[in-house]
């Protein structure tokens, strides 16, 4: 029964514990906020003091706002105290009982259940051990220890379960106090504060601030009234704007004025993002003497463009976007492609930018003098429909042609010159010839399971007739080195013993592309070997172009756009079959063009100090082969010597032997002739042969 009633106590406490947190935590926020309220109540006092010290671009001296301002900020000054001695109190009189009852008693509670639960498991402990003693052989001395160990744990016990009988009995009383402590102090703090206010807002107060709300009416009703006026401006401005809300008005109701040295607007100008890619940023373009500035929006002042004294302008096609002209410096050197927004301004830009590269600007009456060479800037706004005209007016970059064909400044000065500079670029560049501007792979051309086959195995297809059965050329070479690519195209050229091939070769395809409106691109990886330069496709490593090293007689990169760079490949066929023909493919890199040729020309040296290398070997091999074959005829000759000396020593032993045989059959002979000497003739001579 007591374990059981124990039971309900502790679930009452674990309650009025959850309980008291909850309330703990909204009392703590209506101190956190009334602190939060009175520091911003003091801010404010704060602020409004601070107002007269402030430098408004717009705002006078205004004394009435600043004592008023004044006035408020003492006032809530006032408050403000008010509001820090309200924090004090109810810190005091409701924060800390309930702080109090939930970190000592509530914590108390928790402590004594923890020493009431170790001292019931010792109880427990002792009790075991004591019933575990054995009735026939009695120690003494452990018998007299279990039974103090029992004795010291229940008496350990009942003491402490009665404390915490206590406390928890106490507890039903200390929570009724903690609940109603918090509450009437925070009840009496807000008696205080009220009270506080009432005596800090008197009479004189109030007749403050209703003066002040009959002058906030009067401000208000002046407001509607500049209100309606700049309504009804608005509107008169809408009525008489209305047909310059056109982007390209009537220009017979808004003509164009030519004689103007001076011009401002917004202007788009064409910014190159890449090779043949560009941007067109919105800005505002403005004349200041000689010279052409913008500004870009939030921009403090303008920068510089250009110096547009003795500069030319003329009207171009571009992207296929109205209303552009360019503009270029007097020394051909810089250049700007922009475009107007509407045909008045179009007209009028031109002709200002006349005007004041003829420096008219600095006479005296400068209208007049504008008016003279009006005409000359009418010529300049028509656009030339003619197809060389728009091939000049398309070509990149100038200065990617040698110094001695660079064309002049003024339009009409440049014919003689570029038409002298076509004639020595002839020589370099085949007239008429066709231009590739995409990659056509070998190994796309044949069967899939070809090419597939290929892949695996290393080695690809390539258009120099090369056969797919030999080592591949890469596999032992001590250069690697892959760059990223993009192709622009390629043509046969005329000569490749200079680099100009490879500008003017770049010059041509930039120009191509741009009339034609190509802007693809295909990326490959340009692998740089001691054998080769192959181009692979990114996606399936597919070796798209190959082209042996020593084939590769030039290569060099763009004068002044570092991104380009071209080789020239010379081979066998072409237009003619008896004789070589060369090929410059010309390609863009991520600034690393100077790389890729440096690239290139370690290779060449590689290669060329590997083929003589190779050409030492092999003529080491060709002295050693000789060697050897001299050895061997010596050798040979030693053996034939050897042979002939054992052939006559043989010969020497087989005609001693015939000597002595002949000695012995002549004995006989002697013998039988004594014996027999009525033989006859015949036969002596034949024994005597024999």
């Amino acid at each position: 029964q007591t374990r059981s009633l124990l039971g309900v106590f502790e679930e009452d406490a674990a309650a009025i514990s959850n309980y008291i947190n909850q309330l703990f935590q909204a009392m703590h926020r209506i101190y956190d906020a009334q602190n939060e309220l009175s520091a911003a109540t003091h801010l404010t006092s704060k602020l409004l003091k601070e107002y007269e010290k402030q430098r408004f671009p717009l705002g006078g001296d205004d004394e009435v706002m600043t004592s008023t301002l004044q006035q408020f900020a003492k006032v809530i000054d006032e408050l403000s105290s008010c509001h820090a001695v309200l924090s004090t109190q109810l810190a005091d009189a409701m924060m800390f009982p309930i702080t109090q009852f939930k970190e000592r008693d509530l914590k108390e509670i928790l402590t004594l259940k923890e020493v009431f639960q170790i001292a019931s498991n010792d109880h427990d402990a002792a009790i075991t051990r004591y019933s575990r003693l054995s009735k026939r052989r009695e120690n003494e001395k452990i018998k007299a220890e279990v039974t103090e160990d029992v004795y010291t744990s229940r008496k350990k016990h009942h003491q402490t379960m009665m404390h915490y009988f206590c406390a928890l009995n106490t507890l039903q009383y200390k929570k009724k106090i903690s609940l109603l402590e918090p509450l009437l102090g925070y009840m009496q703090a807000q008696i205080s504060f009220f009270k506080m206010g009432s005596e800090n807002l008197t009479e004189q107060l109030e007749e403050f601030l209703t003066n002040i709300g009959t002058s906030v009416q009067n401000v208000r009703r002046e407001m509607d009234c500049e209100v309606e006026n700049m309504q009804q401006t608005i509107e008169d401005l809408e009525v008489a704007s209305d047909p310059l809300y056109l982007p390209d008005p009537d220009p017979t109701k808004f003509p164009a004025h030519r004689n103007l040295t001076r011009k401002a607007g917004y202007l788009n100008a064409r910014n190159k993002t890449g090779l043949v890619s560009s941007s067109w940023e919105r800005q505002f373009y403005f004349t200041q003497g000689g010279n052409l500035m913008s500004q870009a929006r939030g921009d403090v002042a303008g920068g510089l463009v250009m110096d547009i004294d003795n500069c030319s302008v003329m009207a171009v096609d571009c992207e296929d976007r109205r209303y552009c002209f360019q503009i270029t410096s007097f020394d051909g050197k810089k250049s700007s492609i922009l475009q107007a927004e509407s045909k008045k301004d179009y007209e009028e830009w031109i002709c200002t930018i006349n005007n004041i590269s003829k420096q008219i600007y600095l006479s005296e009456n400068p209208e007049e003098i504008a008016a003279r060479v009006n005409q000359s800037a009418l010529e300049a706004v028509t656009p030339s429909p003619s197809f060389q005209q728009r091939h000049e007016s398309m070509r990149p970059a100038v200065q990617s042609r040698p110094p001695a064909a660079r064309t002049s400044s003024t339009g009409s000065l440049g014919s003689d010159s570029a038409a002298l500079s076509a004639l020595s670029l002839d020589s370099l560049v085949a007239p008429d010839t066709p231009i590739q501007f995409d990659i056509i792979s070998p190994v796309s051309e044949d069967l899939p399971g070809q090419a597939k086959s290929s892949g695996q195995s290393g080695r690809r297809t390539n258009p120099f007739g090369e056969s797919g059965g030999s080592k591949p050329e890469t596999e032992d070479s001590i250069l690697h080195q892959l760059f990223i690519v993009r192709f622009l195209g390629s043509m046969e050229v005329k000569s490749d013993e200079s680099p100009d091939v490879v500008y003017e070769t770049m010059r041509q395809i930039l120009a191509a592309r741009a009339i034609h409106n190509v802007f693809r691109m295909t990326e490959s990886h340009l692998l740089v070997t001691c054998d080769c330069l192959k181009l692979i496709d990114p996606q399936t490593q597919v070796t798209r172009l190959q082209f042996p090293l020593p084939n590769v007689v030039l290569y060099a990169t763009h004068q002044e756009n570092k991104r380009l760079f071209g080789f020239v490949l010379r081979t066998s066929g072409g237009r003619v079959e008896s004789r070589q023909t060369s090929i410059c493919y010309i390609f863009e890199s991520n600034n690393e063009g100077e790389k890729i040729c440096d690239s290139v020309g370690l290779a060449k040296q590689i290669a060329f100090h590997a083929e003589l290398d190779r050409k030492a070997s092999e003529k080491q091999k060709e002295i050693d082969r000789v060697k050897e074959k001299q050895q061997k005829e010596l050798n040979k000759q030693k053996q034939i010597e050897k042979d002939l000396e054992e052939q006559s020593r043989l010969i020497a032993a087989s005609s001693r032997s015939n000597q002595s045989c002949a000695e012995g059959q002549f004995v006989v002979l002697s013998s039988s002739q004594s014996e027999d000497s009525d033989l006859g003739e015949d036969v002596k001579k034949k024994r005597e042969s024999e």
